[in-house]
């Protein structure tokens, strides 16, 4: 019998990273933790219907930003954001800390000198 290796674990170098993107001290590690299975539970749950395939969790200075890879967004983000909006409330009470938004994206702007 061969070794049995987990694949994820395996490949974690080679073409994939970690699902959650954090640090936290000792004293906060074990709610943090817990706090993202729960997240990741209820995203599955809830959107069951969209194919989630995989939920990134990222916590930059006190923010909490959570990425869904989906087979089908427009499920999960419905008729001009609503249902996005109300899975950001539902999410809000489990996390201390509010999800963040996307930053928004830069519009070219030229500069005056250039304008005529």
């Amino acid at each position: 019998m061969g070794q049995k290796v987990n694949p994820i674990g395996m490949r974690l170098q080679v073409n994939r990273t970690w699902d959650s993107r954090w640090y936290a001290d000792s004293k906060d590690y074990g709610n943090l933790l817990l706090e993202d299975l729960k997240m990741r539970e209820f995203i599955h749950e809830e959107c069951k219907q969209a194919g989630v395939s995989r939920v990134i969790i990222e916590r930059p200075h006190k923010k909490c930003r959570v990425t869904i890879h989906t087979a089908r967004p427009g499920v999960i983000i419905g008729k001009k954001g609503a249902d996005i909006e109300g899975l950001r409330k539902k999410l809000t009470p489990s996390s201390k800390k509010p999800p963040s938004r996307p930053p928004p994206a830069r519009s070219k702007k030229r500069s005056s000198c250039f304008r005529r």
